[in-house]
């Protein structure tokens, strides 16, 4: 199964709709929020969130088995073009 992280700030709506995706794929996953971390607080942790999807400063950012996948959008496209599945499948 693959190992997915997704980085989340409380009322977000793409946040949301990322994780509802998710959830509906029963998959386990690993959520990065600003409740359980702190990334608006923890500069460091907002810097590697940053560093870790190539400058990509807002949330949600998505990685499955390490590979940065995007936002909520990415994450939806792959879901249409059938390519969520074979990801989450790895």
């Amino acid at each position: 199964m693959a190992k997915i992280e997704i980085y989340t700030k409380a009322y977000c709506p793409f946040c949301t709709r990322a994780l509802g995706l998710l959830e509906q794929k029963a998959t386990d996953f690993s959520e990065l929020s600003v409740e359980q971390i702190g990334i608006d607080n923890d500069a460091a942790l907002r810097e590697k969130m940053i560093a870790r999807s190539n400058g990509s400063y807002t949330v949600p950012q998505i990685f499955i088995n390490d590979v940065h996948i995007g936002g909520c959008d990415d994450l939806v496209a792959l879901e249409m073009n059938n390519k969520l599945d074979t990801l989450l499948a790895e």
